[in-house]
């Protein structure tokens, strides 16, 4: 173990303590919640040069950074757009820092280059993505992004000129961006600081007028809790309005225009609780409703029809729908059941056509795709898998590999294995084990255990390189899906949402248990990890059982459960935690916050934490914070690490070189700690 033998950063702890609902709660840290401040800036530089030497002092480095760096600089095709006979995708050549706007001709056409951030802005920073195509396929609409960060400019490109063309949006918070049909502008809402342009409204501008002409097509309602979203595709003669209301549930209004404006916006649903996914093809609307325990419809209509005239074209069933594509009259519904996807195809009148010809064992994803075109592409991966892209025509019913991902490590040395524990109070938790063969019959493996368990986000086997290369170090890599994700329908969401949250925690430990009791590792050689809701659950499982874990990888995280509402976006998940505002909602959260859990005079295992200034989504408070108080109260000389980079956000679209870095450093840490040769 490589024990902390210098002294950590001074952490200046306060008697800060404030009274919620009669009970004292203490925030000694809550000073480095200004990241504005000097003395948080001073904090970070001194936790940033800290972690830097511990890093460094580690063995194997290069090593493992050879090796991330060869399987990361690979080609990779991603988001694939088919407009007519044009292919538009994102493409990141071998070595190349950022992916590339590419373009075909055709499905088995050269590779053209129509943008490269990194060439064209002169920044490896700076990240593209593709919003939009216009119908006739000449002009693309693209994003702009520095670092992680949610908020994005964005741009057209003239695809037969070879430029960008002047009509823009400056980096702003999108709700929504809509070319029209004909290629004379675009719908958008998008929420830009010192303007005029309200968040809640959406805009109609001109291809070749000044964006002060801009002019207001629908208004929702001006108030914090509502969401304004757009809905529509270059080739549709319609946009549509979804209003969101966040309340205790989500609230929801869909309204649709013509584009050409000729119309007002008619109101064709309101008053739907819970999740509500519009999409429009043609004449033709379908709508997801999920609402409570329901595991999801599918209803559809006519839009030139009366808005009663609503049928449900794909009924509830066991199985929760997560999400659907729209090509022409093919409704394609990727359903999740018993942790495993598949996808079912519907035709507008409700009749089941069949099954997508997908590949098995693994996990498939639909992509964006234009609901007047004629493809569906679609993304597979398994553990073992990595990433392959196919296209499927349901005219013809023809279902070819477009791209795959190539890394080059041998996939059959691996072995998947699923089996089952039982919770606390009986619920059996699914938990797969991927391992080399060689190691299939040892016990006491070095083991990496992760899970999400929030916002009804199921985990179903799919490929990560972060635990491939793990495994390639002769890890166990166990999976469990805990509930709070849809793994087994909706129910399994609800059973730890909001005051239910401690079951995903409890579940979590539990499969932590089963782990020692089976020998399939030791608590000197179990680490955990987690991203977003999932590195909540890692930090609240660690805080609640220190003593279980050798090692905890927490991303981009969420750690004070009192305050997370109260900064960046994070209002947003009230319906999913609830808020210490509500003396309901107050008990629960302060009983797992895994801030207010550390316990002084401890013995915590190894701790990394990874954040950055971009981080919107899970604001890089909550690392700040957790690190000054883990590191005050750890007695155990084992290390609290923070990872912490202005640029990284909740996205991973850094550049090469970064992405390689923060890889290295996870690994180092997880091989020391673990006792594995780097």
């Amino acid at each position: 173990m490589q024990k902390v033998t210098q002294p950590y950063p001074l952490s200046k702890s306060e008697s800060l303590t404030e009274t919620l609902h009669g009970v004292s709660v203490a925030d000694p840290y809550r000073w480095l919640e200004d990241r504005n401040s000097a003395q948080t800036t001073q904090w970070l530089e001194e936790q940033r040069a800290f972690t830097r030497r511990y890093l460094d002092s580690l063995p194997g480095r290069e090593r493992i950074r050879s090796r991330i760096r060869e399987l990361l600089s690979s080609d990779f095709l991603d988001t694939p757009h088919k407009v007519g006979e044009r292919i538009f995708f994102l493409k990141r050549s071998r070595y190349s820092e950022q992916p590339a706007i590419m373009m075909r001709e055709s499905l088995d056409g050269p590779d053209i280059t129509l943008l490269d951030p990194t060439s064209h802005f002169g920044l490896t920073s700076l990240s593209v993505g593709i919003i939009g195509v216009s119908s006739d396929a000449r002009l693309l609409a693209f994003t702009v992004r520095e670092g992680g960060e949610d908020l994005h400019a964005i741009q057209i490109f003239s695809v037969d000129e070879g430029r960008i063309i002047v009509d823009s949006l400056p980096r702003g918070t999108s709700n929504g961006f809509v070319l029209s049909d004909d290629s004379t502008g675009f719908f958008y809402s998008h929420d830009v600081s010192q303007t005029n342009r309200l968040p809640t409204s959406a805009y109609w501008h001109a291809f070749g007028t000044n964006s002060s002409e801009d002019f207001e097509v629908f208004a929702a309602p001006r108030d914090k809790n509502v969401r304004l979203s757009l809905v529509g595709s270059p080739a549709c003669a319609y946009v549509g309005f979804l209003v969101t209301r966040m309340e205790e549930t989500r609230v929801h209004e869909f309204y649709v225009q013509d584009k050409r404006g000729r119309l007002p916006a008619r109101l064709f649903l309101h008053g739907i609780e819970g999740r509500l996914i519009p999409r429009i093809s043609g004449k033709s609307l379908a709508c997801l409703i999920l609402s409570g325990c329901d595991n999801g419809q599918i209803i559809c209509t006519d839009l030139q029809s009366g808005v009663g005239a609503w049928q449900t074209v794909v009924p509830p069933s066991r199985a929760k729908i997560h999400d659907f594509a729209l090509v022409r009259k093919t409704i394609f519904v990727r359903y999740v059941q018993n942790a495993e996807t598949r996808v079912e195809m519907f035709g507008l009148m409700g009749q089941r056509i069949g099954q997508l010809p997908a590949p098995s064992d693994g996990t498939t994803r639909l992509f964006p795709c234009d609901p007047e075109g004629d493809s569906l592409f679609y993304r597979f991966s398994s553990f073992v898998e990595p990433p392959a892209i196919y296209c499927y025509h349901p005219q013809t019913k023809a279902n070819r590999l477009w791209t795959s991902q190539q890394f080059p490590f041998d996939r059959s040395s691996f072995v998947v294995t699923q089996a089952h524990c039982n919770s606390t109070d009986g619920t059996r938790i699914p938990v797969h084990l991927v391992r080399q063969k060689q190691w299939a019959h040892l016990h006491s493996l070095p083991t990496l255990l992760t899970a999400y368990g929030g916002f009804g986000n199921s985990i179903t086997p799919e490929f990560s390189l972060f635990g491939s290369l793990m495994m390639e170090k002769g890890c166990l890599f166990a999976v469990a899906s805990v509930r709070g994700g849809a793994e087994f329908g909706e129910q399994w969401h609800q059973a730890a949402k909001r005051h239910n949250r401690q079951n995903a925690i409890t579940d979590f430990l539990e499969v932590s248990q089963w782990l020692l009791r089976e020998r399939h590792t030791s608590p000197q050689r179990l680490a955990i990890a987690g991203g977003s809701n999932g590195g909540l659950l890692v930090a609240a499982a660690t805080t609640q059982s220190p003593g279980l874990f050798r090692a905890t990888l927490c991303l981009g995280p969420l750690f004070d459960m009192l305050r997370y509402h109260l900064f960046d976006s994070a209002r947003n998940y009230i319906e999913e935690f609830g808020s210490a505002d509500d003396s309901n909602d107050f008990p629960y959260l302060l009983a797992y916050s895994p801030y207010h859990r550390v316990k002084d005079h401890t013995a915590y295992p190894a701790i990394m934490i990874v954040s950055g200034d971009s981080d919107s989504r899970c604001n890089p408070m909550h690392a700040r914070k957790m690190t000054a108080r883990l590191q005050a109260a750890s007695v155990s000389r084992r290390p609290i690490l923070l990872d912490y980079r202005p640029e990284c956000g909740h996205r991973p679209v850094q550049p090469l070189q970064t992405r390689v870095e923060l890889l290295t450093n996870r690994i180092s840490f997880l091989c020391r700690e673990l006792d594995i040769s780097a």
